[in-house]
């Protein structure tokens, strides 16, 4: 379909609200390229040629250089997100591991019964832990879901007003999300080996909400960075 000069202006206007800029400086922003896309029209030129085809970007880039678009870079609220989104999966983790530690489900069993004599004898029955494999089982799901829980909520604090960087920050959350959330899960391993080691019988007092905290504030930190890597000043919107 040719790209007319009513087309293009339509879909600038439909950029610069989707970006959150006022209708009246929009109306007044689109003067300018709808006069020189007319002349141009005019002249014989095609209106794609002129703005080169990529109708939103050369939008955002005007919004930018008159100084239309917000440059905070909304760091402790993509912060605050990420860590909704982890906190369930990173809940439902630790209640996996107090199912393994906790022996909730191992069906070993031993009994001690004392002869006529006065021995006593023990007999214990070991068999296979199901609480173990469901862990790990557990554990994994848990990374699954909190990979979309975590990427959904950046996206849905950055989308109103909808931020200029909005599209980077979750392609770049994406493909840092497994790193950060492994690195997360790695740390909540290390604070139960912590307690199991150093704090003994009242490990879970120790160990549950720490490494809850620490695993959501892992992830927070880390879509934080991601935000703070991606976002670029107003100067660098082209």
């Amino acid at each position: 379909m040719t790209l007319t000069v009513e087309n293009g202006i339509h879909q600038a206007m439909e950029t610069w609200r989707r970006l959150g800029v006022e209708q009246d400086a929009a109306e007044e922003m689109a003067e300018e390229p709808a006069a020189d896309l007319t002349a141009a029209a005019g002249d014989g030129r095609s209106v794609a040629d002129c703005i080169g085809g990529d109708i939103e970007a050369l939008a955002t880039s005007w919004a930018g250089e008159r100084g239309l678009l917000s440059s905070h870079r909304r760091l402790k609220e993509t912060a605050f997100a990420a860590a909704t989104g982890a906190a369930i999966p990173a809940l439902a983790a630790l209640l996996f591991w107090w199912v393994s530690w906790s022996h909730f489900l191992d069906p070993s069993s031993a009994s001690v019964t004392t002869t006529l004599g006065g021995h006593v004898l023990r007999d214990v029955r070991r068999f296979p832990d199901p609480g173990v494999p469901l862990m790990w089982v557990g554990w994994v799901a848990c990374l699954v879901t909190a990979f979309f829980f975590v990427r959904r909520a950046v996206a849905e604090s950055l989308r109103r007003p909808l931020d200029p960087a909005r599209d980077a920050t979750v392609r770049a959350t994406t493909k840092a999300l497994p790193v950060i959330l492994v690195a997360a899960a790695l740390l909540g391993w290390a604070i139960g080996i912590l307690g199991a080691s150093e704090v003994g019988y009242y490990q879970l007092l120790f160990t549950f909400p720490i490494a809850l905290v620490a695993m959501i504030g892992a992830v927070a930190a880390g879509a934080a960075w991601v935000r703070h890597r991606t976002c670029p000043p107003l100067s660098a919107i082209s």
